[in-house]
């Protein structure tokens, strides 16, 4: 009779050392890694590695909200440049006039009435 004791099979019952978030805990460490081999492949794939290097040297044209920026990386030094078009020729340069080119294919310029100072 002391076969017959147990009405549940030996694979259902929970022995007093286990613990049931043990599985739970196993499955977010199996996501973990495969989280960091998704990162680490999809930075191989695009090239990101040589960013981390410091001997590379790295220039990245970059569009944001209609204003273009230009990344460049040289040893470890990282530099941002915002490219507009309201410096054409540095500060030095000085706006004389406007052309249009009309659908003929000629170009008309008109000068500016200001004088330049």
């Amino acid at each position: 009779m002391k076969f017959m004791a147990s009405s549940q099979p030996a694979r259902f019952r929970r022995t007093a050392g286990q613990d049931p978030m043990n599985g739970v805990a196993n499955l977010f460490d199996v996501a973990l890694v495969f989280i960091v081999a998704l990162l680490l492949s999809l930075m191989a794939t695009f090239q990101i590695l040589d960013f981390f290097n410091p001997d590379s040297e790295i220039t990245i044209m970059k569009k944001v909200k209609d204003q273009w920026q230009i990344i460049t990386k040289k040893g470890k030094e990282v530099k941002v440049k915002k490219v507009t078009d309201k410096t054409v020729g540095g500060d030095e340069g000085l706006k004389l006039g406007t052309a249009y080119k009309l659908k003929d294919g000629r170009v008309i310029y008109i000068p500016n009435e200001e004088t330049p100072k």
